[in-house]
């Protein structure tokens, strides 16, 4: 486990700098869990300029594109975002061969779809079942169709949880297990706990559980840091869940807001809130 610095505990969804550290210059709303309408599971209305348009409204400063096993429509979402002050990483939700969800983030699109490559090579050589599970279109910027990916991506891998978090680590990503207190697709539902030596900065809840609430049932999760995401799906799950504070919208800064260091926080937000980040 890479543990944090000194601050709020995680079971109050926070992680604070050092009293007298510097503040950084960035505070802003954040959501990472979010999908389009490459991952089959998402509505037809996940695309990039209403994505954009939504996170705005909501204030929002970053957001994380994260569709299942795939990243080919990050770029398009980026270049939507462009010019407007909402910063967009790329990622990826894997789903490990242990059946266990993890967000994978990255700075830059060359880096996910690197990663893409990659998973691509250890998913099963299957084709997508539009009518069982829906399509998963890639788009432009602007929302329209290029093409229908045909492999299916709601399928596990055959990478273990260990060998994902190393190999994103090794091209420079974060990977974190998102939403661990599900009952399924959970590394709390499918290995039943935690592994202490797991190399990632911080755990994911689900949309509607408090971080108190998840270490009352799980008191495991108390040394972790737990951020939530909304899994966003349509645009009407769409709501800022985390505040940064940050120096500059990276993924080192990221890193060191979710361990509490060098000034830098976070703070998962009450459900329904736009309230940020908080300094210690």
């Amino acid at each position: 486990m890479e543990h944090g610095g000194e601050g709020v505990s995680s079971a109050a969804g926070a992680r604070m700098g050092k009293s007298g550290s510097r503040h950084p210059e960035t505070e802003l709303l954040a959501d990472l869990h979010i999908h389009t309408v490459l991952s089959p599971c998402a509505e037809a209305e996940m695309i990039p300029p209403l994505l954009v348009q939504r996170a705005l409204e909501l204030g929002m400063g970053l957001i994380a594109v994260t569709d299942h096993n795939a990243a080919e429509n990050c770029g398009a979402v980026i270049q939507a975002a462009a010019g407007t002050g909402l910063t967009v990483l790329p990622g990826m939700e894997v789903q490990t061969s242990e059946e266990v969800h993890v967000l994978c983030w990255f700075d830059t699109v060359e880096q996910a779809l690197t990663w893409q490559g990659i998973v691509f090579n250890h998913l099963p050589s299957r084709k997508n079942p539009e009518e069982a599970f829906g399509a998963q279109y890639v788009v432009d910027a602007g929302g329209c169709c290029l093409r229908t990916e045909t492999r299916l991506l709601l399928a596990s891998t055959d990478l273990t949880l260990n060998q994902v978090v190393k190999r994103v680590r090794g091209l420079g990503g974060l990977a974190v297990p998102a939403h661990v207190d599900r009952p399924s697709f959970s590394i709390l539902a499918n290995l039943g706990f935690v592994p202490p030596d797991l190399q990632v900065p911080a755990l994911e809840l689900s949309r509607l559980t408090e971080p108190s609430e998840a270490v009352s049932r799980w008191p495991g999760l108390a040394p972790w840091p737990l951020i939530r995401g909304s899994d966003t799906h349509r645009l009407s799950e769409l709501v800022p869940s985390l505040g940064l504070c940050l120096g500059e919208t990276t993924l080192a800064e990221i890193g060191l807001a979710l361990a509490g260091r060098d000034g830098r926080g976070f703070a998962v937000l009450p459900r329904n809130s736009r309230d940020g980040c908080r300094h210690a």
